[in-house]
């Protein structure tokens, strides 16, 4: 059983795609969502930096229990656009974030699901 704040992290981690994937929906598309410079754009970017700081979190507590249910591509990447976003903001590469949104995020949040499912027992 894992220590509960790397659960929690988990459930951060899948919550906030369940928000980015909302906002994606209610905005009309990942497009038009992340057209919207005013409230779509910046809380998806938000939410993708809040994810990525909960996987450095378990990086930094040894959950490699926890972190060995991802791939180390998906984990790498969510910590590059963390640094992507927090150090480029207006360089922001719209068509990789809405890469990530449409093909790694499903993935991502895949993997946490199973690995809260594992870590629980």
């Amino acid at each position: 059983m894992s220590d509960i704040r790397d659960l929690e992290r988990l459930q951060t981690i899948i919550e906030k795609i369940e928000l980015i994937l909302e906002i994606v929906s209610e905005g009309g598309g990942i497009v038009a969502a992340l057209s919207d410079t005013k409230l779509r754009r910046p809380a998806i970017l938000m939410h993708l930096i809040a994810m990525a700081e909960q996987f450095e979190k378990l990086k930094n507590d040894a959950a490699f229990a926890i972190l060995s249910h991802f791939d180390r591509e998906d984990l790498k990447g969510s910590y590059d656009i963390r640094n992507f976003i927090a150090h480029d903001y207006e360089g922001i590469n719209l068509p990789i974030i809405e890469m990530v949104i449409r093909e790694k995020l499903p993935h991502i949040k895949s993997c946490a699901i199973v690995a809260l499912k594992v870590s629980e027992n």
